[in-house]
């Protein structure tokens, strides 16, 4: 998803939350398996992996609307597309276009590193028009690991015809959204969300998935006006 340093960081989260889940004193019962905290931080990990992959993925959004997320290796790279925005992460920086006005409006920071990386409100304008990143659900599911009353339900499912481990969380104590269901593919990639953020019902669906990738998508939009603030 992230530039190389960035996945860094998403790996080591996902360590913790199996760290988390291996000291959680939740009893296991033969039927489950697992432990509640157990089902939420593989997710975490199986999330947390995909940094690796290449892929294009694009969303169903509440109200007929679509988003896309790609990522892309040597040089590695993300792009986050959704309704009046675009960001684009690299190792060289992060860049957040507005397009909703003409010319459409970039500004590049710094880019990510494992102490430093892509600030929450970069993406928070993405979130705010109904497309939730993966590192927003990851967070998510950090949070909800560390709830020891919390509510799970787990089952499986198949979404943009690839099978996908579905988790429905509810009362998770000091996190965005209390009450959030996700669904995370075989590969790692986010499937679909479904809850409220930032006071906003949002529901996403996979609805395509490939595992290559078209080169424009990492591009800029055409004529834009660019802000380098990468030495601010």
């Amino acid at each position: 998803m992230l530039a190389p340093k960035s996945r860094l960081c998403l790996v080591a989260a996902a360590l913790l939350l199996a760290s988390a889940a291996g000291c959680s004193d939740l009893d296991e019962t033969p039927e489950q398996g697992l432990s509640r905290t157990d089902l939420v931080a593989d997710l975490a990990t199986q999330l947390a992996g995909a940094a690796s992959r290449t892929y294009e993925a694009t969303y169903q959004l509440s109200g007929g609307r679509t988003a896309t997320i790609a990522q892309a290796q040597k040089p590695a790279r993300a792009a986050y597309v959704y309704p009046g925005g675009k960001v684009l992460v690299t190792v060289d920086a992060t860049t957040e276009c507005r397009t909703t006005a003409k010319p459409a409006t970039c500004t590049m920071t710094s880019p990510a590193t494992p102490t430093s990386p892509p600030p929450p409100a970069v993406f928070r304008s993405a979130d705010a028009k109904g497309m939730v990143t993966p590192a927003t659900v990851l967070g998510l599911l950090n949070r909800a690991v560390l709830d020891p009353d919390l509510e799970v339900d787990q089952h499986d499912t198949t979404i943009a015809g690839r099978h996908a481990t579905c988790l429905d969380l509810k009362g998770v104590d000091g996190a965005a959204a209390r009450d959030f269901g996700t669904c995370i593919t075989n590969e790692g990639v986010l499937g679909s969300f479904s809850g409220v953020l930032n006071q906003t019902q949002v529901d996403v669906a996979m609805t395509h998935y490939a595992d290559q990738v078209a080169d424009d998508v990492f591009a800029m939009p055409k004529a834009a006006k660019l802000i380098d603030r990468r030495g601010s």
